[in-house]
């Protein structure tokens, strides 16, 4: 599970743990310390690191959410098959978040584009202005 200061995984054929570390920031004096969380999903209990337990819990209240809605609407009984699709509906919503995303920065990307044209379209009459009235001044 990803969290916005590292990267949390939890293997579920052995419950070890793994933490991947993003590059710390400079500013920081001490290194974050990754710390034990005890998570339950879907009436299993799952020992995770992370920086922040508040984040990995929220994250595994997602998951677990998630599972119970699947299992719910196509009652199946395999946690395997509910795990699946549930990675699957969460795939879903990412993909979507992402080309939403992907959508709205390409709108800002083309109103600043926009605006620094205009801007430049101010400048250049505003110049015209400021010129002409200078000559006028002079004459």
């Amino acid at each position: 599970m990803a969290n916005p200061t590292g990267s949390t995984y939890a293997d579920p054929s052995t419950d070890t743990d793994r933490r991947h570390p993003d590059p710390p920031a400079p500013e920081l004096a001490q290194p974050a310390v990754a710390v034990a969380v005890a998570v339950e999903i879907y009436d299993q209990v799952y020992h995770l690191r992370g920086i922040d337990p508040a984040y990995i819990e929220r994250l595994a209240q997602i998951v677990d959410n998630k599972m119970r809605a699947v299992s719910a609407h196509g009652g199946t009984v395999d946690s395997l098959r509910v795990a699946v699709l549930a990675a699957i509906n969460i795939a879903d919503e990412l993909e979507s978040l992402r080309q939403r995303h992907d959508l709205l920065a390409g709108s800002l990307t083309q109103s600043q584009r926009n605006l620094r044209s205009r801007a430049g379209s101010l400048a250049h009459l505003l110049d015209e202005v400021l010129t002409g009235s200078d000559t006028r001044k002079a004459g």
